[in-house]
């Protein structure tokens, strides 16, 4: 089969850049509008195309007619016939919204009770967009800053004790006398539920307290700040004192598992994640909040953050540890002397060039290779050699998952 190049979906939502995107793809100026994301795979929501014989196709279209060529046969029967996971590109220019996504058996059960209430599929108020889960993994191409993960509840009560609005007292004084089993629910539950009045008054406690009373060189209160800016009367602008803030690096990254509270706050990043739509939005945000829902599917416990740094593997590819069996991603680094040897056996790959330029060797054809271009590599085609001065990203399914079948 041939090597397919990828004419990808650009979802312009207000977060994004005018820039980053449109640098990545070798656009120069800005662009009209903020460009967000950019989808590398089959979601309906945005499925990428190529061209076959002269004629642009949908690339779910193709892999639904050949999905034991491209996915590989033991994915295709796995995954019912779909490619599992979804590829991003991030530009993150303004914060998105507090999230966290359900695991497996949540997303099946929220699916199938908002179908039985027959919510439409694009609904405002609709949690569950399909029956999967969405484990992701996100990895930084510039610094990137998150918040990922509820801190430890000593920790957390420190940074929230300058800062906390009179009407959330109670709960913080009660975790200071005896913090509770189950972490930060009991004071996450009574802030998500303050009423309009009081929530009003809460952001702007906190804001003249953020103005009076704290040491604004605390990495957490300067995004409280930045957050209270960019999120007015919004009462997750707290949420970098009880959630995790972390700073990647180029290169590192972060496994986000199924129920981890997140937001990504500035900078720009690939994300790769089974291919799930489901989101359960929990502040910095104008769109549809389901507190009791996202109380069912968001894990309290604290958690330590751990930072990624690629392992090597092949000679030229180092890849990126977590338990998924959706996706794996890989960094290969290639030079003028050190061409890049896809392993033998494999199952589909994107690759996703972000420097530098060369050439893929493929199916006994060579085919250019630049900064910004995608590319889809079917399981049947054999191996590929990538040659020049190149930094692509490596999308795959894990052969991990092989052994079932």
């Amino acid at each position: 089969m041939p090597v397919y190049r990828l004419q990808n979906v650009i979802q312009p939502y207000a977060w994004g850049s005018f820039t980053a995107i449109a640098e990545l793809l070798g656009n120069s100026g800005p662009t009209p509008d903020p460009q967000a994301e950019l989808w590398m795979g089959t979601h309906p929501r945005g499925p990428s195309s190529v061209m076959v014989d002269g004629e642009l196709f949908s690339l779910a279209a193709l892999i639904e007619k050949n999905p034991d060529s491209i996915l590989a046969p033991w994915v295709s029967r796995w995954f019912g016939g779909h490619l599992p996971f979804l590829f991003k590109v991030l530009a993150v220019d303004q914060p998105l919204s507090i999230q966290a996504h359900p695991d497996a058996l949540l997303a099946r059960e929220g699916f199938e009770r908002e179908n039985k209430e027959g919510k439409p599929l694009d609904a405002g108020d609709r949690n569950y967009r399909d029956d999967n889960h969405k484990p992701e993994l996100v990895c930084a191409l510039t610094r990137f800053w998150a918040l990922t993960g509820f801190r430890p509840v000593e920790e957390a009560v420190h940074l929230l004790e300058p800062v906390c609005p009179d009407a959330l007292l109670p709960e913080l004084a009660e975790m200071q006398r005896k913090p509770p089993e189950n972490g930060l629910q009991p004071f996450f539950k009574a802030m998500m539920t303050l009423g309009t009045d009081d929530r009003s008054a809460a952001c702007d406690e906190i804001q003249a307290k953020l103005d009076t009373r704290v040491d604004l060189n605390i990495p957490a209160y300067q995004w409280m700040r930045r957050l209270a800016t960019a999120c007015p009367q919004d009462i997750g602008v707290l949420a970098p004192a009880f959630l995790n803030l972390v700073c990647l690096a180029p290169g590192q990254a972060l496994y986000l598992p199924p129920g981890q509270l997140h937001a990504y706050l500035k900078g720009l990043a690939l994300e790769l994640m089974a291919n799930s739509d489901n989101v359960l939005r929990g502040g910095l945000t104008t769109k549809h909040v389901d507190v009791p829902e996202l109380l069912r599917v968001v894990r309290f416990e604290p958690s330590l953050v751990e930072v990624l740094t690629p392992v090597p593997d092949l000679p030229g590819e180092a890849r990126f540890l977590c338990p998924a069996t959706e996706f794996s991603l890989s960094v290969i680094r290639t030079g003028h002397t050190s061409a890049y040897h896809s392993p033998f056996q494999r199952s589909v790959d994107i690759l996703l060039c972000t420097e530098g330029n060369g050439v893929l060797v493929a199916g006994g054809e060579a085919h250019s290779l630049k900064k910004g271009e995608s590319v889809l590599l079917p399981a049947d085609m054999g191996t590929y050699v990538i040659e020049g001065e190149l930094v692509v990203y490596r999308a795959t399914v894990p052969l991990q998952g092989k052994m079932f079948f």
